[in-house]
């Protein structure tokens, strides 16, 4: 979107699966995030929880020594779905505040691989910015060429004039 490069990014929320994964380029690419993250000061804003390739983020952002925001619903955190929050954690009541919270606490947002609740996290920050709700910066990480064809899908939406250029 224009006009978001100059804007000083503080702090990335990044959506990514929870679920543990074993291939290693994910799983060096997750860690990766977190300590470049670390060494930029950007702070991490994610969903909570110490499960999966989140885990790795979160805990290689926290060992940089930066900020870490986890923001988890109620049930979820109730229901020990998600493990312990490396660090701070804010409890908010439903998914939807989850978003809201997220929107409000980062400049910018990184999605890596998961699974639909990752895509629909994705697709609901887009939805805003398309609505101009909200003008931040939408990246997805592209490791090992997971989000290839979501691309080509978007750029086929674009072409028919379903989304516009600004959204992908």
């Amino acid at each position: 979107m224009e006009g978001n490069s100059a804007r000083q990014v503080k702090n990335i929320c990044v959506f990514c699966r929870t679920n543990p994964r074993k291939n290693s380029k994910f799983i060096e690419a997750a860690n990766n995030l977190g300590r470049v993250l670390a060494k930029r000061k950007i702070h991490l804003v994610y969903g909570g929880g110490s499960l999966g390739l989140i885990w790795c983020i979160s805990t290689a952002a926290h060992v940089g020594g930066n900020q870490v925001l986890g923001i988890i619903p109620t049930a979820i955190a109730e229901g020990n779905f998600a493990g312990k929050t490396v660090r701070e954690k804010l409890r908010v009541p439903t998914m939807q505040d989850k978003i809201w919270k997220m929107l409000d606490n980062s400049d910018a947002f990184i999605t890596l691989l998961g699974g639909i609740g990752t895509l629909e996290e994705n697709f609901q920050i887009a939805s805003r910015a398309q609505l101009n709700i909200y003008h931040k910066p939408i990246h997805l990480l592209n490791v090992d060429g997971l989000f290839n064809k979501l691309l080509s899908f978007l750029d086929q939406d674009r072409e028919e004039n379903f989304i516009p250029y600004s959204v992908r």
